[in-house]
């Protein structure tokens, strides 16, 4: 039996191999020029840079994959301690996040009194929300809404609250300072959204972070992941076809038979599992009414990212692997910047040197630099003829705030605004990590990871369940393996 996987983001990836490993003959088909999706590399001038994600969560989802389809573990990686570092716009203060509590209280003891104690009560009930919720609501094929809801109803009713609630109220509950409340609530920011407007059960990410398992560096970058994955592709006997943009379909009988290129050429299967935005590909392919981009645009979607890739002269001071540049108007920027109500003169963004700790992505003596500015998606701001001054406020923002003049040492320099991560990677209006996880498009609501119409039609990623992330990504294509497991079999 033919299964052909549309994309080879990590999520196509991890199905494919899990699919070959139950017997199905398999090929995977990608727009780009390389694997990988947003899970991408660039190399430019001597330097490398990861192009989207920069470190991980969840290790042992990595290490579960891996004995499922029977290889050892195929990249390394070492824990990050500390996790970041935050700078604040005006302030020399520079705070580093340990998970050590006794030296992460150091950091905070002259604006939050007893931070330790506070902050152990805090991961204690996100602890106990991670536990409650993992694998029993995470880790669920949903059949129905009725099913998601009992599901929900098996969780310990105390954490109910913060369904209702946002991060920043939950924050609020049990520290003072805004300060340690900005910080802790950047979390929501990996969601693609603000702690303003994300129910509190996400908090369970700072327990992630802080407590279990943290997060992680990969040794060779990020796009080693992509690399080493691709090397048990190829032994595998999985064919891969490039540059091939999936733009139509052939029906019969009731199921997809073949899905169309954009040269008009027929790739046929006996099943299909769609590695793009399952939402956006419901509309754009299959033009289902309920998916149009009128429908589409009412939803709730993620930030779009404005991205930069700078190659360095120099060794940058006063500044760390992971770094958060924040300045002093949290809750006003946090409410306009994703409607374009406010100016990008004085962006917050996230900064990687990942020569820091992969020092061979840069020339001797040079470093790689990625910034990360969230900005509004394509639906509010639909063009990008200001990016060169979107850019240059950032490098001008930060070289002033680490004391290094990067303009004078610009050795390599790429952008991506919002229309390049749209045209790329076919992510919706540039959004860059899909639909939202509001509680109206999580579980049951969310893009489904089987197809109501056709029942040879399976999606997974990100955009689907259980939701963005790389290791729900892995979790996603292990849902969608049990699901056509439970329809076809293995086919040993």
């Amino acid at each position: 039996m033919k299964a052909m996987v549309i994309g080879s983001g990590l999520g196509g990836i991890c199905t494919a191999l899990r699919l070959q490993r139950l017997g199905y003959k398999v090929e995977i088909l990608e727009k780009h020029h390389q694997a990988g999706g947003r899970l991408n590399q660039l190399k430019k001038d001597g330097f490398t840079f990861d192009i989207g994600p920069s470190f991980f969560s969840m290790s042992y989802e990595f290490k579960s994959f891996a004995k499922e389809i029977g290889i050892e573990m195929p990249f390394e990686f070492t824990a990050l301690d500390p996790l970041y570092t935050i700078h604040f716009r005006g302030s020399e203060k520079r705070y580093s996040i340990h998970k050590d509590l006794q030296l992460l209280a150091r950091e905070f003891e002259e604006i939050e009194p007893d931070f330790e104690a506070k902050m152990r009560r805090f991961l204690a009930a996100s602890g106990q929300l991670f536990h409650d919720t993992i694998d029993k609501v995470v880790k669920t094929n949903y059949t129905s809404l009725f099913h998601f809801f009992t599901t929900m109803a098996t969780v310990p009713p105390k954490h109910a609250p913060k369904m209702f609630r946002t991060v920043w109220d939950e924050m609020s509950r049990y520290f003072a300072s805004d300060t340690v409340k900005q910080i802790f609530s950047l979390v929501a920011f990996f969601l693609g959204a603000t702690p303003f407007n994300t129910p509190a059960v996400y908090t369970l990410l700072t327990y992630t972070e802080m407590v279990h398992d943290g997060y992680h560096n990969v040794k060779g970058g990020m796009y080693t992941i992509v690399e080493t994955l691709m090397e048990e592709v190829k032994k595998s006997g999985i064919t891969i076809r490039y540059n091939t943009e999936i733009t139509g379909f052939q029906e019969q009988d009731g199921k997809v038979v073949a899905l169309a290129d954009q040269q008009g050429k027929l790739h046929k299967a006996d099943l299909f599992v769609i590695n793009a935005d399952a939402a956006a590909f419901r509309g754009k392919v299959l033009q289902r009414k309920k998916f149009t981009p009128e429908k589409l645009d009412q939803q709730k979607w993620t930030m779009a990212p404005f991205t930069l890739y700078l190659g360095v002269k120099g060794k940058l001071p006063n500044i760390d692997h992971h770094n958060y540049f924040l300045g002093n108007d949290f809750k006003a920027y946090s409410s306009k910047i994703f409607t374009n109500d406010a100016g990008l003169e004085q962006p917050y963004y996230y900064v990687n040197v990942l020569s820091k700790y992969n020092p061979e992505s840069a020339p001797p003596g040079c470093e790689s630099v990625f910034i990360l500015c969230p900005v509004p998606d394509l639906r509010y701001k639909p063009t990008w003829l200001d990016r060169e001054e979107v850019a240059q406020n950032i490098i001008n923002d930060l070289s002033q705030r680490i004391g290094y003049n990067i303009a004078d040492n610009l050795l390599s320099k790429t952008i991506y605004d919002p229309l390049d991560w749209q045209n790329t990677f076919n992510l919706y209006r540039g959004s860059g990590l899909g639909l939202a996880h509001n509680l109206n498009q999580i579980g049951a609501f969310r893009p489904k990871n089987y197809d109501e119409k056709f029942p040879n039609l399976f999606y997974v990623g990100a955009s689907t369940t259980p939701g963005t992330g790389l290791p729900m990504v892995v979790i996603s294509s292990k849902l969608v393996t049990e699901r056509i497991q439970k329809k076809y079999g293995p086919v040993h």
